[in-house]
């Protein structure tokens, strides 16, 4: 797996202040994406040990609420296995912080994959420009979805997704002041 950054103490990309891991490796190649530069699969940074200590050193601290996965994308062939591993460390050495990943994929594509044991959070679907609004939470375009995973993977039917929070934060400069209404 390669990776671009890893951003510490991120309040945009999931519920709390969050580490950030922004991975190498796209195939969705959305038009005007945020993060062009991390399609290539190739391109970054080997994820070595001290890419793997910055990341746990964040989330020893105990403000820190969990790790989200985005990039690129986590789930493309070149990292989806090191993103499972990764994940599943994190969930046995810090089981109380979040998991959060942003794919391109959809969630009826991937409710049955064994890597979503790990995952609390899923914002999936591709961006779509002709959709775009600054205004929803945690996505860009109002196609995608923010699902609580393991709500859904505990249903009668897991294929339809429960969803983590709405599309809008509940009133005028909640979201801007740190409340967001998910997860409540």
């Amino acid at each position: 797996m390669r990776y671009h950054n890893i951003t510490h103490e991120d309040m945009l990309n999931g519920d709390g202040l969050r580490v950030v891991l922004w991975v190498a490796g796209c195939e969705h190649c959305c038009p005007e994406c945020q993060n062009p530069v991390t399609w290539d699969p190739e391109g970054g940074l080997a994820f070595d040990k001290a890419a793997k200590e910055e990341i746990f050193g964040q989330l020893d601290k105990s403000y820190i609420s969990g790790i989200t996965f985005s990039g690129g994308d986590p789930l493309h062939p070149a990292n989806k296995g090191d993103v499972r591993q990764l994940m599943k460390e994190i969930r046995e050495k810090y089981p109380d912080k979040t998991i959060w990943l942003y794919t391109g994929d959809v969630w009826e594509n991937l409710y049955r994959d064994s890597i979503m044991k790990y995952v609390d959070v899923c914002v999936d679907g591709e961006f779509e420009i002709a959709k775009k609004d600054v205004r929803l939470m945690w996505k860009g375009s109002s196609n995608q979805r923010v699902i609580d995973v393991q709500a859904s993977l505990k249903q009668e039917n897991p294929a339809v997704p429960v969803l983590h929070c709405p599309d809008y934060a509940p009133e005028d400069g909640v979201f801007q002041k740190g409340v967001t209404g998910c997860g409540e």
